[in-house]
């Protein structure tokens, strides 16, 4: 089973915009990762955002290029998050979950899914996507990571 965890794209500012919402950059970066995705064919039964405006946004942009996927809002993957709930979540199910969410919220998860503490085992930037794959032996290994500014447009 695989996971995908990935950090919305770049919001404006709150002075500017208190929603939230993506900036043209944050729009573009999704974009890569969304065309990145539909190239290589990944298969994701469902994609779980926190609802908030720019996640739903990268959300809305990734499940243009996974028609297959049910998108859905989850209530205990916002910022400050306990991520105990959200690992119960993943335990119980069997489907290949791209989930959207935000920092420092992402980062504790995989962190605590790879190595079941909670100091900080990788560094997100905007839109960045991580697969994460369980073994035979039950346990989360990092597959790959990806950074919008490693795609070529």
């Amino acid at each position: 089973m695989k996971i995908y965890l990935m950090q919305h794209g770049e919001a404006k500012p709150k002075q500017v915009d208190p929603e939230r919402a993506l900036s043209v950059q944050g729009q573009q970066d999704v974009q890569k990762i969304a065309d990145f995705i539909n190239q290589s064919e990944m298969r994701v039964n469902r994609i779980i955002h926190s609802g908030k405006l720019r996640a739903q946004q990268t959300a809305e942009i990734i499940s243009a290029k996974i028609t297959t996927a049910t998108t859905e809002i989850s209530s205990c993957i916002n910022p400050n998050d306990d991520v105990i709930d959200f690992l119960e979540e993943i335990d119980n199910t069997e489907e290949e979950l791209l989930v959207v969410g935000h920092l420092p919220f992402l980062s504790k998860l995989v962190t605590a899914l790879v190595t079941g503490s909670d100091n900080d085992l990788l560094r997100y930037q905007p839109a960045s996507i991580v697969c994460l794959e369980r073994d035979d032996q039950e346990c989360w290994l990092i597959n790959w990571m990806l950074r919008p500014e490693l795609l070529a447009g």
